[in-house]
C-alpha cells in the first residue's frame, strides 16, 4: 500500500524542521510522493535526491480562486524548483455558474504549461453534488489531466466512498483519482483503493501502513 500515498504536509505553520521529518519519514516508509506547499519544494527536492519519492506541491491552494495565469505561473515556478507533480485546485465559483469554458481552459493550460509532469485536478467534492461531481469528473477527463482529485483538506470533509464511486464511473480508464482528506484507517484506505482511488493524499501515512488508526484531521 506504500506507494498509494501521498505523505502530506499542507499547514500554513509548517516549518523546515517538520519538511525535513516528512521527507525522512517518506524515504523509511517508500511513499510515493510527498505533498508540501510551494516554498518548500526545492528543500523537498535537495532532501529527496537520492531517492524514488517524488515530490508534489499544490497551486491556487487552497481556495482555487486565482486567476488562470497566477496559477500557470504558479505551476512553471513549482516545475522550476523541482516539483514532479502538480496538484491544482478549480475555480469551484466558475464551475458553479456553469462556466465550464473556464474550468477546462484552465486545466489545459496548467496541463500545457507542466510538459510531461503529472497532473492532479482538486475539485473540492465537499462543495459539490454528486450531479456535480459527475460533471466536474467528465471536464477533467476532457481536458486531459493525469488524476482528478476530491479535496484540499481545508473544506468541512474529505473524500467520501461516494465520491470516489462517481468519478471512477466517469474516470475508469481513462484517468486516475486521488482520494485526499478523511482516510484514517487500514480499512478506510482498503475500500478507497477496491473502489478506484490510485492515490491517497494523507498525513496519516505511517499510521496507515502501520495498521493503525489515526486521529489527525487531515
Amino acid at each position: 500500500m506504500n506507494k498509494y500515498i501521498d505523505h502530506t504536509l499542507l499547514k500554513p505553520t509548517a516549518t523546515k524542521l517538520e519538511i525535513e521529518k516528512l521527507c525522512q519519514e517518506a524515504i523509511e516508509y517508500n511513499f510515493k510522493a510527498v505533498c508540501v506547499n510551494p516554498s518548500h519544494v526545492a528543500y523537498a527536492k535537495e532532501l529527496l535526491k537520492d531517492s524514488d519519492v517524488l515530490v508534489c506541491t499544490v497551486i491556487g491552494f487552497p481556495l482555487g480562486a486565482n486567476t488562470t495565469a497566477t496559477k500557470v505561473f504558479e505551476a512553471k515556478d513549482a516545475i522550476a524548483h523541482g516539483a514532479d507533480e502538480i496538484d491544482m485546485v478549480i475555480n469551484s465559483g466558475a464551475f458553479k455558474d456553469g462556466n465550464y469554458a473556464l474550468v477546462l481552459d484552465e486545466i489545459k493550460a496548467i496541463k500545457a504549461a507542466i510538459d510531461d509532469k503529472i497532473l492532479k485536478v482538486i475539485v473540492e467534492t465537499a462543495y459539490l453534488s454528486d450531479a456535480e461531481i459527475t460533471k466536474v469528473s467528465e471536464i477533467v477527463v476532457a481536458a486531459n489531466a493525469d488524476f482528478i482529485k476530491t479535496s484540499t483538506g481545508f473544506a468541512d470533509r474529505g473524500a467520501t466512498l461516494n465520491d470516489v464511486n462517481l468519478m471512477y464511473a466517469v474516470t475508469k480508464d481513462k484517468i486516475k483519482i486521488k482520494a485526499a482528506g478523511g482516510v484514517r484507517s487500514p480499512e478506510d484506505l482498503e475500500v478507497m483503493i477496491k473502489a478506484g482511488a490510485d492515490r491517497i493524499g494523507t498525513s496519516s501515512g505511517i499510521a496507515l501502513v502501520s495498521n493503525k488508526v489515526s486521529n489527525s484531521s487531515y
